[in-house]
């Protein structure tokens, strides 16, 4: 267990958990000359003159640019750009570790979705691939469809597709375990933001038929009056087709639950015991889960994951995000798509053999070494 003490401790000793390096290991008069004052100047003019050669020549390419207000940091809500800091710094060292790409934290001090558009738009020179992150909903989903107009880079948005992704492949993993398809389960998703959002639209997508979603006020269902905006419109299209109440009446017989919500304990035991057999619960909101597991066991889950590595069966977007921008950028995608999202959920579900699949492991670690290999090699696949 991490304490408070040891967490500011080890952050106190480093001084902040990102640099920027040199490429070059040792600067000489002669190169010198070249990385600086005169001969940058010819590769200035290069660009100026064939504007795609700045993904040869500069570091463009292989830079992504982490964007938060601090508005919804994990499990702690609105806590602002300072304070968000820290945690788009462990971003950027998963992504440098696992995926070899330079990402930099960029904590905007305005919460205007007008002017965090503009900084986006203005910054886009310097990088590959732009990570929205931590934002509040439904803001966010308007920044990330207003810019994925405009810019000619992707648009990744982590707390959405990130989640949505590893949710996708535990679930594959799971289902197989019960013997259950995924065609014919009943699945309760709570929490109506952008995570809740993608992971209804990527279950529909993979062929999901009965999916009901909540928010604070409920099921979200067709002609609701009440807390509804454009995204939870959408969600009625392909949701809910007559189901309303709370969390405790919609569980009823259903396979699958999936916390979303940002509210601890929100799942109590009596709720799992009305579920179906071999019952899936997948509790992410962090630090804290919608259920301990233990209790979602004793209550009669079969299959429990979170969104904490404290836990076994670790649903967390930081085995996606590295890996899956790593891929996005080699072979220069420019919209991210549902089709992407699901065969890249697919793939990571699949570097785990059947045979070793149990109910304590259905998704792989962060540091499983065929992941990149197997993220690539599927959207190569479908790009072509």
């Amino acid at each position: 267990m991490v304490s408070k003490k040891d967490a500011i401790s080890f952050h106190k000793k480093l001084n902040g958990k990102i640099f920027i390096e040199s490429k070059i290991p040792k600067i000489t008069n002669e190169n010198l000359q070249l990385i600086y004052t005169p001969g940058v100047a010819e590769v200035c003019t290069e660009i100026f003159k064939h504007p795609k050669s700045k993904y040869e020549l500069t570091s463009k390419a292989n830079n992504v640019a982490i964007i938060t207000d601090g508005t919804r940091i994990l499990g702690l809500g609105d806590i602002g750009p300072d304070a968000a800091l820290p945690v788009m710094e462990g971003k950027s060292v998963l992504y440098r570790k696992y995926g070899k790409i330079n990402a930099f934290p960029i904590c905007l001090a305005t919460k205007e979705k007008e002017k965090i558009i503009e900084t986006i738009l203005a910054i886009e020179p310097v990088f590959g691939a732009i990570n929205l992150e931590d934002i509040e909903s439904p803001k966010v989903l308007d920044i990330s469809k207003e810019i994925a107009k405009k810019l000619a880079i992707p648009v990744f948005h982590d707390d959405r597709h990130g989640t949505a992704v590893v949710t996708l492949a535990g679930l594959l993993n799971s289902l197989k375990i019960v013997e259950k398809k995924i065609s014919k389960i009943k699945v309760v998703i709570a929490g109506a933001g952008s995570a809740g959002y993608c992971i209804a639209k990527l279950l529909h997508y993979s062929g999901c038929q009965n999916i009901i979603i909540l928010d604070s006020k409920g099921a979200i269902y067709k002609n609701r009056k009440i807390n509804m905006d454009e995204y939870k419109k959408e969600l009625t299209k392909f949701t809910n087709k007559n189901e309303k109440g709370q969390l405790s009446e919609t569980i009823k017989n259903a396979d699958v639950f999936i916390g979303v919500s940002g509210i601890k304990n929100l799942l109590k035991p009596e709720m799992i015991k009305e579920m179906n057999q071999n019952a899936i619960v997948f509790a992410l909101t962090n630090p804290h889960p919608e259920i301990d597991p233990v209790v979602a066991k004793k209550s009669g889950a079969r299959i429990i994951a979170t969104g904490s590595f404290r836990y076994e069966n670790k649903i967390n977007n930081a085995i996606v995000f590295p890996y899956l921008m790593r891929a996005i950028l080699d072979l220069k995608i420019k919209k991210i798509t549902l089709k992407i999202l699901h065969a890249t959920a697919f793939a990571i579900a699949g570097t785990i053999p059947e045979r070793k699949l149990s109910e304590k492991f259905i998704i792989p670690s962060i540091d499983e070494k065929t992941l990149q290999k197997c993220i690539t090699k599927t959207l190569e696949k479908i790009k072509q």
